[in-house]
């Protein structure tokens, strides 16, 4: 890749898979202050203080503009704009990590443009170019590049979004839109044990929506009920299926793994669950270290009657923010059912093989670590 620099602009020159040549010009204006010496990197919680620039890009007359960097600050819409009313918004979630020779790292970034776009078709949002998320994404992440942390444990947790701007009241996909990418940094998502409850009556998805895209209604819709089993001294919300309320999907924001013996189970992705790029690295590091692992539906029954004859061993939550959250016990029909502590188990073990490639402490037989 050549890079030509003026006083302005960081010019991009960017070979395609069809090795067609784009030029891409991304204007930056930095902030006049920096607030990076306000931060206390060794106290960071979760997404909870913000870096000090973003990227932004429109979509306009039928075309995604150029992309452009400038002061993390508020934006202006106006209140006839369609994501107030009809909800056309999206988001990834990705990290970036410095290792010990202070290089940044991205953790399979391919897979999270991939669903974005993914996400972006199923709610008729345009699809964005691959040289503005890449491009734009590796230009923020070198203005702020003092914002990556390297303490253990934290990252700089990074969200791109695409969200509709265009105006009116009729209900119809919007004629503008913001792709943004803002960035924190951020400490561990969770600390302690967790304990969750097992849904009956809600669901977070079903057949046909929009479950396995990354839209904000999603979360929005989970809120509720989790504030429900927070009420009754739970920490989350297991989803079950739409239909019966059998078959176990998700852990709250995350992918769902169960280890009954020596097996690791977790369902397969569908409408309803989120095509996780944890979960993928889970499933292919358990494959590779010779871990049994077992992709299928699984019930809520199955689960509970592993766990009365001491064969469910752990169960755990995969994703992006939390990379592995192990689960301390769960409850269903005003039973609880304890979790053993064990003192090898599958989620560290495997959490400390995903965060040793992605902060380049181990090697990476994968190819996932990308280098900014």
């Amino acid at each position: 890749m050549l890079c030509l620099f003026n006083t302005n602009f960081n010019n991009f020159v960017l070979n395609l898979n069809q090795k067609i040549f784009t030029m891409i010009q991304i204007k930056t204006t930095k902030v006049a202050q920096s607030k990076l010496n306000e931060i206390d990197f060794n106290n960071l919680g979760f997404g909870s203080v913000f870096s000090d620039h973003m990227l932004i890009c429109d979509y306009k007359n039928g075309a995604w503009g150029k992309p452009e960097i400038i002061p993390f600050q508020p934006m202006s819409l106006m209140p006839s704009a369609k994501i107030f009313h009809y909800g056309q918004s999206i988001f990834e979630g990705m990290k970036a990590y410095k290792d010990k020779d202070s290089i940044t790292w991205l953790f399979r970034p391919e897979e999270n443009f991939n669903r974005l776009n993914k996400s972006a078709k199923r709610l008729a949002i345009p699809e964005l170019p691959k040289e503005v998320f890449f491009e734009g994404l590796k230009a923020l992440l070198k203005v702020d590049n003092d914002w990556i942390p390297s303490v253990k444990g934290s990252s700089l947790y990074i969200r791109p979004i695409i969200f509709a701007t265009g105006e009116g009241f009729h209900a119809s996909p919007a004629d503008g839109y913001r792709f943004l990418i803002a960035t924190a940094p951020s400490g561990p998502y969770f600390s302690g044990k967790v304990s969750v409850l097992i849904e009956e009556k809600y669901s977070r998805s079903a057949n046909g929506g929009v479950g396995y895209a990354k839209a904000g209604g999603n979360y929005a819709g989970q809120f509720y009920p989790t504030q429900l089993a927070i009420e009754k001294g739970y920490n989350q919300v297991i989803w079950t299926d739409d239909n019966t309320h059998e078959y176990i999907e998700e852990a709250g924001a995350m992918n769902i793994f169960v280890r009954i013996d020596d097996t690791l189970i977790t369902g397969p992705t569908s409408d309803r669950i989120l095509d996780g790029v944890t979960r993928k690295s889970i499933i292919d590091i358990a494959n590779a270290e010779g871990i049994p692992v077992e992709v299928r539906k699984f019930t809520v029954s199955e689960v509970i009657e592993a766990s009365k004859n001491g064969r469910l061993k752990e169960m755990f939550g995969a994703g992006t923010a939390a990379v592995i959250s192990p689960i301390s016990s769960f409850g269903y029909r005003d039973q609880d059912y304890d979790l053993p502590e064990l003192e090898k188990s599958y989620a560290s073990f495997l959490k400390d093989k995903i965060t040793s490639i992605q902060t380049n402490s181990a090697e990476d037989p994968f190819g996932w670590r990308f280098k900014v």
